[in-house]
């Protein structure tokens, strides 16, 4: 999701960023490593190893370590970001948002399965809603659309396959819209 919300900032509303910081591909294959391929490795790592019995990590038990792991590159992306790199202040935000998403996903899987996939969809969706409301003059009906869509059909295919209760997809929906929309609709 962090590849899909630098991609939608960097193309979509070009004119919200200053990319005078940096080299657009060399910022997006930034966050796709960190934020996806790194993550993905030690999830591979933690099944090879035994630390996880499958890569649907079905029980919440199973989820606390492989998200905490995932909230520490998140925290460690977001921190370089912020002191190291020089990159406009809003994909700092984008960032910080994800990141703040992804410790409360970690420390409400000690109680409920929360749908990290909800969370995702609808803190996307929210950003491309709040910048919308916030600079009408980047408002993309298609990419709005296009986003409600894929809430729709995530939120559709967890429940449909079984892999969460309804409480746990809206509940991660709540999650994912409220801090992301909060933090791009107040801060950006």
């Amino acid at each position: 999701m962090p590849t899909l919300v630098f991609g939608f900032l960097m193309f979509w509303a070009p004119q919200l960023v200053n990319d005078a910081y940096f080299h657009k591909w060399f910022l997006l294959l930034m966050v796709f490593l960190t934020t996806y391929v790194i993550p993905l490795l030690s999830i591979l790592m933690m099944k090879l190893t035994g630390n996880i019995a499958s890569f649907h990590m079905e029980t919440k038990e199973e989820r606390v370590f492989p998200f905490s792991m995932i909230s520490l590159f998140y925290m460690v992306v977001t921190y370089f970001f912020y002191l190291k790199f020089q990159i406009d202040p809003v994909f700092i935000l984008a960032m910080a948002s994800i990141t703040v998403c992804v410790i409360l996903l970690t420390s409400l899987t000690f109680f409920w399965k929360i749908s990290a996939h909800m969370i995702g969809i609808s803190g996307f969706m929210a950003i491309v809603a709040a910048v919308s409301i916030k600079y009408p003059t980047y408002f993309q009906l298609e990419i709005l659309l296009g986003s409600i869509v894929l809430v729709g059909l995530i939120g559709s295919a967890r429940l449909n396959l079984n892999a969460h209760r309804p409480f746990e997809v809206y509940l991660g929906f709540a999650i994912g819209f409220a801090i992301c929309f909060g933090s791009f609709f107040f801060m950006a």
